[in-house]
């Protein structure tokens, strides 16, 4: 469990980004959600999603994780759905989804700012996320929570040698780290293999890529439902 006493040496805490400083996946289902409906002449709902879904996975390699990705993803899922016959304006469409995707606003999550406002000068901070490096950039700055943080990595992954990577920039060893997250998967699992402390806060909707199916039990690692507990423990 998380507690000051049993991390003695913590100096630098990392937050993910998106679903953690602030909402994005109920976003991306929305723009997900028209998609089917632009394309329901073609196929079920279900199956629409499940093709975009492949080719998103598939895509990964190529473009990485973020907004830019899921447009091309989107514009080609179409393309294998209607056989190639999508018309341009439906291409048009899809490109304006995206665009939507990009603009919209940052809403922080609760607990956010006032744990940030807690923690630092304490601790190093640092944001740790996946995505779009300038689009990464763009919601931290418009969501005024900036000035809190050290360092932001925008990374390709979060593989234990991303995190391995991160650690050698920040010039720390792995039990002087803390990464806080909402994906079990990217944000605690390789976290905890490089012998560093992760922290759990779960939210509502989780995209499928991030899932796991068994449960997580370590001697560095906590689940929190709010991320305020997280001051609470280290105080």
């Amino acid at each position: 469990m998380l507690h000051k006493s049993k991390i003695p040496n913590l100096k630098v805490i990392a937050f993910d980004a998106d679903d953690t400083l602030f909402v994005n996946e109920p976003y991306f289902q929305e723009t997900e959600h028209k998609f089917c409906a632009l394309m329901e002449d073609y196929l079920s709902h279900q199956g629409i999603s499940q093709e975009l879904f492949k080719i998103e996975i598939q895509n990964l390699p190529l473009y990485g994780y973020g907004i830019k990705g899921y447009i091309l993803s989107m514009i080609e899922a179409a393309m294998n759905i209607s056989n190639n016959t999508i018309p341009v304006e439906v291409i048009q469409k899809i490109i304006q989804y995206g665009k939507e995707l990009l603009e919209k606003p940052i809403e922080l999550l609760d607990g956010i700012e006032e744990t940030l406002q807690a923690l630092h000068g304490k601790y190093k901070l640092v944001v740790a996320t996946k995505g779009d490096l300038k689009d990464q950039h763009s919601k931290l700055h418009r969501s005024g929570l900036g000035h809190y943080f050290h360092h932001i990595e925008v990374m390709s992954d979060k593989q234990e040698i991303d995190y391995e990577k991160l650690l050698g920039r920040l010039d720390i060893q792995p039990h002087e780290f803390l990464m806080i997250g909402n994906s079990l998967k990217s944000d605690v699992l390789p976290v905890l293999e490089i012998g560093g402390y992760a922290v759990h806060i779960p939210f509502h909707t989780t995209w499928e890529h991030e899932k796991i199916s068994h449960k997580v039990e370590h001697e560095h690692f906590s689940s929190f439902e709010k991320i305020t507990e997280v001051v609470t423990n280290l105080a």
